[in-house]
């Protein structure tokens, strides 16, 4: 096949009144950002299917002349798609989100910045503080966190608990969960830095959730903890073919030093 075969078809699309090409079947989000046209998000992650939760990326899509409020992350873009981003409709309803977060997560200095660029710098809403909240109150509930540990860790370690305004998201019955791998993939798509984790020693400690201990694999010849035991384990029986067994118990820095040894000592002579 021609390397034509693998474009991206373009088509005409329509936004605040103004026409681009974009790709056909890509994200509109996506098509925005790199447009630069500004549209407020938060529980965007490329590595995770599009579902629209934290609804700050509202837009009206323009149909037959009517329009229908609908999540910029979840609009495929198609030829003759038509999108008005800061309509009044549009504005009101991320103002009242805004003031909804700020009270949500009052702790959130990613939610008061944003929130103050579009010009909400208070809210009307009663503000949500738990003293001994582990999210610190800056979680959202956007729900990245569990579905990443679900969906691509497969560590089922975390979970909304409770309902209503007492929703919450932890570890089961708030204890130590022996699922969690320690892999901090939610702290890394956690959009308001909610959720933090420390090194101690040989365990890492996610605080967050509900100070869970997870191990850590120590290097066998600097002795330093590098890496989950859970984790490590988890990765090496995917590995096809299987990692040689010489640097199988070594860190990152001793596999490249190994490596390069290994390497020099090919070198032939001159």
């Amino acid at each position: 096949m021609s390397l034509s075969g693998y474009r991206k078809r373009m088509v005409t699309i329509t936004i605040n009144k103004n026409q681009y090409l974009a790709e056909e079947g890509e994200i509109f989000l996506l098509t925005a950002m790199r447009l630069n046209i500004d549209i407020p998000h938060l529980c965007y992650e490329k590595a995770l299917e599009p579902y629209g939760a934290c609804r700050l990326c509202m837009v009206d899509v323009v149909t037959c002349g009517k329009t229908t409020m609908t999540p910029a992350c979840t609009i495929k873009v198609h030829n003759g798609l038509e999108i008005l981003t800061d309509t009044p409709q549009i504005i009101r309803h991320r103002s009242l989100l805004f003031e909804l977060y700020l009270a949500e997560a009052p702790k959130s200095e990613v939610i008061r910045e944003m929130a103050a660029k579009y010009g909400v710098t208070k809210t009307r809403f009663l503000k949500k503080i738990v003293h001994d909240d582990p999210l610190m109150g800056k979680c959202i509930l956007c729900g990245l966190c569990i579905r990443v540990c679900n969906e691509i860790m497969g560590g089922k370690a975390i979970n909304y608990i409770n309902r209503g305004p007492y929703t919450t998201i932890n570890t089961p019955f708030y204890e130590h969960n022996p699922d969690c791998l320690g892999c901090t993939a939610c702290a890394n798509v956690c959009p308001t830095n909610a959720i933090v984790f420390e090194d101690s020693d040989s365990n890492r400690v996610m605080q967050s959730w509900s100070g869970t201990t997870v191990p850590l694999a120590t290097c066998s010849s600097c002795k330093t903890a590098f890496a989950p035991e859970k984790l490590m384990h988890k990765v090496m029986n995917k590995l096809d073919p299987a990692i040689i067994e010489e640097i199988k118990s070594l860190c990152p820095e001793c596999r490249r030093h190994y490596s390069t040894r290994k390497a020099t000592r090919k070198v032939p002579k001159s």
